[in-house]
């Protein structure tokens, strides 16, 4: 039976704690996860998803401040193989050299495109009509190791950030299936990436989260949909945030500013985006809850409703 240790932090890794804890002729032996975090207004202190997957499992749990320099718990586990999905941390040559199998990753995006934190919302953002998952070697250059094995999704015109998610949280669990044992049998091919095609999909900055109203339609469409879920794109209503917590298409062809809020379809404000309208299925004004567009058209003043104008910074 071969000893793995699991090293990942957030909820897409702990699809793939769970399948290695599956199968049977492995050990999960040990799990690193990043550190606990303080969040909320009381500042609780809440443990990685990962690490509560491990917990209820009984799974011992190490988590290094700086893996670059505390990394000799994990040597000491003395296991045949890493498996790393979404640590968040990079890990040192040292580590990679101290297994007999070395150091495998799953990562959330068809390599060479997307490496970095944010691959998922970055393939919704740019249109990208496909996303998969690459199981890869791993390198001390951030996601630059050869790919051992992809498995790729097709992405609708619908999906969000939030769907892809689930759905690469599903293909990278058959990915470990399928890949697994021809893995410990020699039985794959290593194929180098194209350094040609390398794209880097870093962690969502602040300013990427501001939705521009004045780009072209799908543009906008495609970028509110990135970061459906977190950390949820914004545009300013006078002078105050609201985000857009979800958005559909319309056909309807229409001449007006963008931003200029047109009534209602159904339950969704409709909204001028490049002389057509886009549907703002749920919206938050700052300060505010959750609402469907309706209910955030139906509660503005009377002079709010004639301004009818969703700006964005200037």
């Amino acid at each position: 039976m071969k000893k793995v240790i699991f090293m990942g932090t957030p909820d897409f890794a702990c699809s793939i704690l769970k399948t290695l804890l599956k199968l049977d002729y492995l050990q999960v032996v040990a799990v690193v996860s990043q550190p606990d975090k303080k969040v909320g207004r009381k500042q609780e202190v809440v443990a990685t998803p990962v690490k509560v997957v491990a917990l209820e499992n009984n799974i011992r749990v190490i988590q290094p401040i700086n893996i670059k320099t505390d990394y000799q718990q994990v040597i000491d586990v003395q296991a045949d193989l890493v498996i790393t999905c979404a640590y968040g941390q990079i890990v040192p040559q040292i580590l990679l050299d101290a297994f007999e199998y070395g150091c495998i990753n799953v990562h959330a995006s068809l390599l060479p495109k997307h490496r970095g934190g944010a691959p998922i919302h970055m393939a919704i953002i740019n249109g990208d009509s496909e996303s998969g998952v690459t199981i890869m070697r791993m390198v001390k250059k951030m996601d630059a190791g050869n790919m051992l094995y992809v498995k790729k999704v097709a992405i609708d015109i619908e999906d969000c950030q939030v769907s892809l998610h689930d759905k690469l949280m599903v293909v990278g669990s058959d990915a470990i299936i399928e890949f697994l044992p021809d893995f410990f049998e020699g039985n794959f091919i290593e194929q180098v990436q194209d350094e040609s095609l390398v794209t880097i999909a870093s962690n969502i900055s602040k300013q990427m989260e501001l939705i521009n109203i004045e780009n072209s339609y799908m543009s906008v469409y495609k970028h509110i949909k990135g970061l459906v879920g977190w950390p949820v794109g914004f545009m300013y209503f006078n002078n105050k945030k609201i985000k857009i917590h979800q958005v559909s298409i319309s056909d309807e062809v229409v001449e007006g500013e963008n931003g200029s809020i047109l009534g209602l379809f159904n339950n969704s404000i409709k909204v001028i985006v490049d002389n057509r309208v886009m549907l703002f299925d749920l919206v938050q004004l700052e300060g505010k809850k959750v609402v469907s567009g309706k209910e955030f058209y139906n509660g503005l003043q009377k002079v709010q409703k004639e301004l009818k104008l969703i700006s964005y910074a200037k």
